[in-house]
């Protein structure tokens, strides 16, 4: 078996050349479907909605092995149009080559490997390899931890395993899932969720001329007071024991503030809203999770009762975990040193993978990538294209040992 590094690199940069920000993948879909018919592979495609598909291939085992799903999303982080990346070319749908390493927009997220997966089938094509089980690539719209919300309505903003819950829902499911999110070659044994939470501070709605002596009615300035005892809740949150896993604790940002109206500051704002991400560990339930802030946020109106305080949870995402003796492990575990000549390290992240539906599902599943290839400031996403033929090595390896050959 032998991974053909021209091949990968003409693969890599065909889906980076591919303009997929979350809501606009299907022309990646396409893509990936293209591949696949080449490869000879069954080609499912899943329309999740209106320019949007899941392109899933099967390569089909002769029987009696167990199946193996690489599983990867095809929409990108950024759209590289943002004002301060325009002018990074790395972070732009173009790919080009330097000094040994590949860039562009989605190389490491998670681009990269999707063309391992590609170039993994090929290897084991190429040598003649037969294998018991199948192998299926998914490759998926709408990952990106991103979600709808007020007049923020689209495709664009459904993301948070969007095109993984279709997929697991029509058909898209195996025995296990390894998922190649950028992982600095370690093995991810968990992952936290995610709870997003809408804090309401209440005030007055007045013209300005008339505010005189009703300041502290003000929700921006009764926001601030809560704002400071939101600050005073985080670290009660970060260091509960209950709220740690794997030794990693958990963590909370404040994301957003709004309040009034740019366009009419002649009026104080009605309402003031705090939005937080809180991070949640697999091994609390949800629902438990849910509870236990919007008691807190309870808790906040009785310290200030006149200012009307209201709490809303509208992201729920969970974690997940996988044990370290499944089998999917030690295969990886047995390949890495293969390819590396030592096992790969351990690690726990507290961002989201589809992993969180995946397992659900009951398909337990691992993430383990290459590096995140955000290190070069000015040129901008990259990965080493060395280090991306060792991982395509090592997923066809994987391959082998769990599904068996023929």
């Amino acid at each position: 078996m032998k991974v053909d590094r021209d091949r990968l690199v003409e693969t890599a940069s065909r889906m980076i050349d591919v303009h997929s920000f979350t809501g606009d993948e299907q022309r990646m879909a396409e893509l990936m479907a293209s591949f696949y018919e080449d490869m000879g592979l069954h080609v499912q495609w899943q329309q999740v909605e209106d320019n949007r598909a899941n392109a899933l291939g099967t390569w089909a085992g002769v029987g009696g092995g167990k199946s193996l799903m690489f599983n990867g999303h095809v929409d990108t982080s950024y759209s590289g149009r943002e004002p301060w990346l325009r002018d990074v070319p790395g972070f732009q749908p173009k790919s080009f080559e330097r000094d040994g390493r590949l860039y562009g927009l989605g190389i490491s997220n998670m681009k990269g490997a999707l063309a391992c997966y590609v170039e993994a089938v090929r290897a084991l094509q190429d040598a003649g390899v037969r294998l018991r089980g199948d192998v299926l690539i998914a490759a998926v719209a709408g990952e990106i931890e991103k979600t709808q919300y007020r007049d923020a309505v689209g495709g664009e903003f459904r993301g948070y395993a969007a095109g993984t819950r279709y997929l697991v829902t029509h058909g898209g499911v195996a025995d296990m899932c390894l998922l190649g999110e950028p992982t600095e070659g370690k093995v991810v044994l968990g992952h936290f969720g995610a709870l997003w939470l809408r804090i309401r501070v209440h005030g007055n709605f007045i013209h300005t001329a008339f505010s005189e002596g009703k300041r502290d009615q003000n929700s921006i300035l009764r926001a601030q007071q809560v704002l400071a005892t939101v600050q005073e809740w985080i670290p009660t949150w970060e260091d509960d024991p209950a709220n740690a896993y794997r030794g990693a604790k958990a963590i909370v940002n404040i994301g957003a503030i709004e309040g009034g109206f740019g366009w009419r500051v002649s009026r104080t704002p009605h309402h003031t809203d705090l939005f937080l991400d809180v991070r949640v560990p697999p091994t609390k339930e949800m629902g438990v999770a849910r509870r236990e802030v919007l008691d807190w946020v309870r808790a906040l109106g009785e310290r200030f009762p006149d200012y009307g305080i209201e709490g809303e949870v509208y992201v729920t995402a969970p974690g997940a975990e996988i044990e370290d003796g499944h089998e999917l492990v030690t295969a990886i575990d047995a390949a890495h040193e293969e390819v590396f000549g030592e096992r790969p390290g351990r690690d726990v992240t507290r961002w989201f993978s589809d992993a969180s539906a995946l397992t659900r599902y009951g398909i337990p599943t691992v993430n383990y990538g290459t590096s995140t290839g955000l290190m070069d400031v000015e040129l901008g996403e990259n990965l080493e294209i060395d280090g991306l033929v060792k991982t395509a090595e090592i997923y066809a390896r994987v391959a082998v040992r769990v599904c068996g050959v023929a």
